[in-house]
């Protein structure tokens, strides 16, 4: 979830431990619960901070270890006891169960999103993304935000509203996961190209209508296409390209980052009379007939590093913040 969602939703947890007869009672309590489920919703996202040193370090760590099970209990306890200090003489196990449940929550809902999280590390530090939700979900941020702006004008009890509306989330994650399940059936159906072997993966947009889709090919390369309605095109065939400029950028650190987090890469190489730029993409994340997430390396005709840039950027900027020309 993106981080608006993530704080509405926080806002909404302290809503519904209202249902908790100890925080209902006790509004020094409901103040220190509110805090815990708010940073709780957003502590696992801690690790934006490593922006600050380096973009490559962001992306191979960003929802890794801050996410993972050992950090589910960190988390929940380095919060709840700080609290606890500071709102002395309240029971603290509420502040730690409601906390908890914001730490949880929000690495749970995190799972649904195309970006994943390795939530199960250190068992195994596979990025587990189910592709269900959006990462901004206009139903979910939409209900819990209003939910919230009742809340806050006193004519409705926090109790009774979130809990219907914990229970419309619920109903909804189900139809999303089913909606997920039956057009990824229907893909496979569609594709009149099927070939033993190949895998699917069905992405959501923001509409409810149009699916982004990604088919890997055993070979290592990926066909790319939408399912609009009940609609399927596919639009490009990406493959790495076989030259030795991609496998000096394979050592790059910034690249090595890259790849680490990302399985759904491809390289392309443009040849400039002074060198080579590689711009590997996830094809996952498809914008404006363009993959945005990307690692770029520019190299002179030696193969040294010039620049090089990880993250989010659209290929005009890319080219402009790194000063390739062809000249």
């Amino acid at each position: 979830m993106d981080t608006a969602t993530h704080f509405v939703i926080g806002l909404s947890l302290a809503g519904l431990a209202y249902v908790d007869p100890a925080v209902a009672a006790s509004p020094t309590l409901a103040a220190a619960v509110l805090l815990g489920t708010v940073i709780g919703s957003q502590a696992p996202d801690f690790d934006g901070l490593l922006r600050f040193k380096s973009n490559a370090l962001y992306v191979k760590n960003h929802r890794g270890i801050t996410h993972s099970l050992p950090f589910l209990v960190i988390w929940t306890a380095l919060i709840s006891g700080i609290l606890s200090l500071l709102f002395s003489g309240v029971p603290s196990g509420h502040i730690v169960l409601w906390t908890g449940i914001a730490v949880c929550l929000h690495v749970f809902s995190d799972l649904f999103n195309t970006y994943g999280t390795q939530a199960f590390r250190p068992v195994t530090e596979k990025w587990i993304s189910w592709n269900i939700i959006h990462i901004f979900d206009p139903f979910i941020f939409t209900l819990h935000a209003m939910a919230v702006l009742l809340w806050s004008t006193g004519a409705v009890h926090p109790a009774p509203l979130f809990t219907v509306v914990y229970i419309l989330t619920v109903f909804y994650y189900i139809w999303r996961t089913g909606a997920h399940s039956m057009r990824t059936r229907e893909v496979m159906r569609l594709d009149e190209s099927r070939k033993p072997g190949e895998r699917y993966f069905v992405i959501p947009t923001i509409s409810y209508n149009k699916w982004h889709v990604v088919k890997s090919h055993p070979d290592g390369s990926y066909q790319i296409g939408v399912l609009n309605g009940h609609t399927l095109e596919w639009r490009k065939h990406a493959v790495t390209e076989s030259h030795p400029a991609v496998e000096h950028s394979r050592k790059h650190p910034d690249v090595e980052a890259f790849l680490y987090f990302s399985s759904f890469a491809v390289a392309e190489v443009e040849p400039l009379p002074w060198g080579y730029v590689v711009r590997w993409a996830d094809v996952r994340y498809r914008h404006r007939r363009q993959y945005p997430f990307v690692a770029v390396l520019v190299m002179d005709k030696n193969y040294q590093p010039i620049n090089t840039y990880v993250g989010w950027l659209s290929s005009k900027k890319m080219n402009k913040r790194l000063s390739i020309n062809s000249g």
